[in-house]
């Protein structure tokens, strides 16, 4: 399952209404992956594919793809702001949190 919290949802729906994207979903999804785990991406699409898995959340639809849906499961979607900015976090607890194993390129 894939959910979000409030500040998320309030978030990604006042950057739908922004820009004018009525029937959107948000799209979840892997970009590769790193020493401390996979890179992500997030998005809006105007349509669902029938390998997509669809959650809903306050109202918010979200679609994770097949593939990432293995690295994204149990992944909580969480929007934050202070003075430094802030955005969107994914708390995924499947992500490794530690380097280990690889070449020392992440600089871990």
């Amino acid at each position: 399952m894939i959910t979000a919290t409030e500040s998320a949802v309030r978030e990604v729906k006042r950057l739908m209404e922004d820009h004018k994207l009525k029937d959107a979903v948000l799209r979840m999804g892997v970009q590769g992956m790193t020493c401390s785990g996979p890179g992500y991406a997030l998005g809006f699409d105007q349509e669902v594919r029938e390998d997509d898995h669809v959650f809903e959340s306050d109202g918010l639809r979200i679609v994770v793809d097949g593939q990432s849906y293995a690295y994204l499961q149990g992944t909580e979607l969480d929007f934050t702001s202070d003075v430094h900015g802030g955005g969107f976090q994914f708390n995924n607890p499947n992500a490794v949190r530690s380097c280990g194993g690889c070449s020392g390129s992440c600089g871990g």
